[in-house]
């Protein structure tokens, strides 16, 4: 599989933005790559802008990483069409409308069967099994250990595409992988979600995702 990361159409439709760190504003990617890029791959400009705020993010954290914007968005696409799925929609400020919250992790159909602890559940409103929340589908647990404030308004939410964008880059940057390499591409994604069926489709979106973005 070729790591879409390691693409030369997502390296050179990468965004650029200005470094919080230097500033102590929140981090914007390029206004005429968001509105380019947007247009050109069907990304709503709030996700993608969550996507390419997530990749310049982590470009200062960890900067052996190189985890793409498109990666970042296909994995939004595949767990939430964006933070639109069954009817939800984005509002202007990365929050979703309404909390998105995957199925019930009981065991049954194929999922693991795990029991929320308090946090989840006040999360999620489920006392009898877990379940995924927010845009990028963070189960609680995880969301511990990368949930991020990326928009710098003090709040790391799940249901916050921006925080939970950026929440989804560290988790596949975490263990110190270089994503431009197709084999580390590999292990993070399934990281994200052990199954070989999902690390396809999330390639097969990063990649026309990438291409379209260069596309004249």
């Amino acid at each position: 599989m070729v790591a879409p990361a390691a693409s030369k159409a997502e390296a050179s439709s990468a965004p650029t933005g200005h470094d919080a760190s230097a500033t102590g504003s929140v981090v914007e990617p390029d206004p005429t790559w968001l509105a380019r890029t947007a247009k050109r791959t069907g990304i709503p400009v709030v996700a993608l802008r969550a996507y390419g705020r997530a990749s310049i993010l982590e470009a200062t954290e960890r900067p052996s990483c190189h985890v793409g914007w498109a990666t970042v968005a296909a994995i939004g696409e595949v767990e939430s069409a964006h933070g639109t799925i069954g009817g939800t929609r984005l509002l202007q400020n990365g929050r979703t409308s309404r909390l998105i919250v995957g199925p019930a992790l009981d065991g049954e159909g194929g999922v693991a069967a795990i029991r929320p602890d308090g946090g989840g559940t006040r999360l999620h409103g489920d006392d009898s099994w877990e379940h995924a929340i927010g845009p990028m589908q963070f189960l609680p647990g995880s969301w511990r250990t990368f949930g991020a404030d990326a928009d710098a308004d003090g709040v790391a939410d799940p249901s916050d595409i921006d925080d939970a964008a950026w929440a989804a880059a560290r988790h596949l940057c975490s263990g110190g992988l270089d994503l431009r390499n197709s084999t580390d591409w590999t292990r993070a994604v399934l990281r994200y979600n052990a199954s070989d069926a999902y690390v396809a489709t999330v390639a097969n979106v990063a990649q026309a995702y990438a291409r379209s973005a260069v596309k004249r």
